[in-house]
C-alpha cells in the first residue's frame, strides 16, 4: 500500500513547482513534533505503571499501554491527507456491543490493535529521530546560508555552519545562493522520506484486504441464516396461507354452493354467512401481506410505516422519526421489520408500560433507537430472534447494538450506512 499521490509527485520533473515537496515537509515537521510528544507521554505511562505494578496496581495501566496506538494510528490516518488524498480507511470493524466489555474483547482479538501498536514503536524509536535529522539538516541548514544577508547586516560578520566565517556582502549573498541550492535539492530526499513514512502508516494502519476478507466471510454467514430464515418464513407463509386464507375460501366456496341449491330464506342465511366467510378470509390475506410487505411502507415510506405498527401495538409506543426524505427501498425495508419485530418482543417479553422509537441521520448513517421500561435482560446469545435481527441489518453493512441490563431499562441501537436520501415528496 503505497502513498501514491507522493511517490508519483518524486518523478515528476517540476516537483520543485508543485506543492507536493513542501506538503512533504509539513508531513515530515508535525510527524517529529507528534512523535515527541508520544514518546514522552509513552515513556512516562511506562514509568508509572511499571513502578505501580510493584503494588499489583499499574497491571491495568499496564494493558491500557498496549492500547496506546489506537488514538495515535487514528490521529495518523488523519495526518496522511497532508501528502496522501486517498481514503484512509480504520482498519477497525464496527461494535456489536456497547460498553468498555464490548470494546476490550473485539480490539484485543483484532491484528490491527497490534499494528497500531507496533507503529508507536517504531514512530518513537525510529521514526521521529531520523526525521528530526532530515528537517534540521534539509531545512534548517539552508535555512541559516539564506538569512545570512540578514544577519551581517545586523551583526557586522556570520560564522555559517561553524566554520565560515562571512563579512563581506559578496560572501552573504554566495551564502544565500549556497542556501538556495542547498534547500532546492534537499527537497527531494525530504519527499521520498515523507512518501516512504506515508506508505509504511498506509500498510500498518489502514484497512488491508484482510480485514476485509474477514468482514465478507462475517457478512456471507449472515447471508447464509438469513436465506435459512426466509426459507422458514416461506414455509410459515405457505402454512398460514393453507391452514388459514385457502380453508376460509374452500368453505365460502361450499357456502356458496349450498345457497345456489337453496331457496327463499335459506339461501338469504347462507348468502350473508358467505359474505362474513368472505371479509374473514379477505382480512387473513391482508395480514398475511402486510406481514410480507406492508403497503403504507412501499406508499409512505418509513415513517408512517413505524406510526402504523406503533398504533398497533399493545403497549404504548412514541414515535420520532426525523428523515429529511426517503430512504433507499433495502434500507427501510431492513429497518421496518426490525422495529416490528423489536415492538412484537416488548409486546410479549419486556412486561413494559412505554416504548419509543426514534430514527435520525447522523451523516450517512441511519440511527434508529428502540426503548422500553421493560424488566430487561434480554440477551441476543439466546435464541434466534435477535440474531435474525442481527443478520438483516448486518446483510445492509449496518450494526445491531442491545443494551439490556436486569430490571430495564431496554435500548436497541440500529445503525445503518444510507448515503442517497431522495428528497421529500
Amino acid at each position: 500500500m503505497q502513498s501514491s499521490a507522493a511517490w508519483r509527485a518524486l518523478v515528476r520533473w517540476d516537483l520543485l513547482r508543485t506543492a507536493w515537496p513542501w506538503r512533504s515537509v509539513a508531513y515530515l515537521i508535525t510527524g517529529v513534533l507528534l512523535g515527541e510528544v508520544v514518546l514522552v507521554a509513552f515513556l512516562f505511562a511506562l514509568f508509572v505503571s511499571t513502578l505501580l505494578a510493584l503494588l499489583l496496581v499499574g497491571i491495568p495501566l499496564l494493558l491500557v499501554l498496549g492500547f496506546s496506538g489506537i488514538p495515535v494510528a487514528a490521529l495518523e490516518r488523519r495526518r496522511l491527507r497532508i501528502i496522501d488524498p486517498e481514503p484512509a480507511d480504520t482498519p477497525h470493524r464496527r461494535l456489536d456491543r456497547p460498553g468498555l466489555r464490548g470494546w476490550v474483547g473485539p480490539r484485543l482479538q483484532e491484528s490491527a490493535t497490534w499494528r497500531e501498536l507496533a507503529y508507536v514503536i517504531l514512530m518513537i524509536t525510529v521514526l521521529w529521530p531520523i526525521e528530526l535529522l532530515a528537517v534540521t539538516f534539509g531545512l534548517g541548514v539552508p535555512a541559516t546560508m539564506i538569512l545570512t544577508p540578514v544577519l551581517r547586516a545586523q551583526m557586522g560578520e556570520v560564522r555559517v555552519l561553524k566554520f565560515w566565517l562571512v563579512d563581506t556582502d559578496l560572501g552573504a549573498f554566495a551564502a544565500l545562493a549556497l542556501g538556495l541550492i542547498w534547500l532546492a535539492l534537499a527537497l527531494y530526499p525530504l519527499t521520498l522520506l515523507a512518501a516512504a513514512h506515508g506508505s509504511l502508516a498506509r500498510l500498518l494502519l489502514v484497512s488491508r484486504d484482510a480485514e476485509n476478507g474477514q468482514r465478507l466471510a462475517e457478512l456471507t454467514r449472515s447471508r447464509t441464516r438469513l436465506v435459512e430464515a426466509f426459507e422458514v418464513e416461506r414455509r410459515r407463509i405457505e402454512r398460514d396461507l393453507h391452514d388459514g386464507a385457502q380453508q376460509r375460501l374452500v368453505a365460502l366456496t361450499m357456502t356458496l354452493g349450498l345457497a345456489k341449491l337453496s331457496e327463499g330464506a335459506e339461501a338469504a342465511d347462507l348468502v350473508t354467512k358467505a359474505h362474513e366467510q368472505a371479509k374473514l378470509a379477505l382480512a387473513e390475506v391482508r395480514d398475511l401481506i402486510r406481514g410480507i410487505h406492508p403497503q403504507i411502507l412501499t406508499d409512505r415510506g418509513l415513517p408512517a410505516a413505524v406510526a402504523d405498527v406503533a398504533d398497533r401495538s399493545p403497549v404504548p409506543v412514541e414515535v420520532s422519526m426525523e428523515l429529511p426524505g426517503r430512504l433507499p427501498e433495502f434500507v427501510e425495508s431492513a429497518v421496518y421489520f426490525v422495529i416490528s419485530e423489536a415492538l412484537t418482543n416488548v409486546a410479549k417479553h419486556s412486561g413494559a408500560h412505554g416504548a419509543s422509537v426514534t430514527g435520525r441521520l447522523d451523516g450517512d448513517w441511519l440511527v434508529v433507537e428502540i426503548r422500553d421500561d421493560g424488566v430487561g435482560g434480554a440477551d441476543a446469545s439466546v435464541g434466534t430472534g435477535l440474531a435474525g435481527l442481527a443478520d438483516r441489518v448486518s446483510v445492509a453493512d449496518g450494526r445491531l447494538m442491545l443494551s439490556s441490563p436486569p430490571g430495564g431499562p431496554t435500548l436497541l441501537r440500529v445503525e445503518i450506512p444510507c448515503a442517497s436520501i431522495a428528497p421529500s415528496r
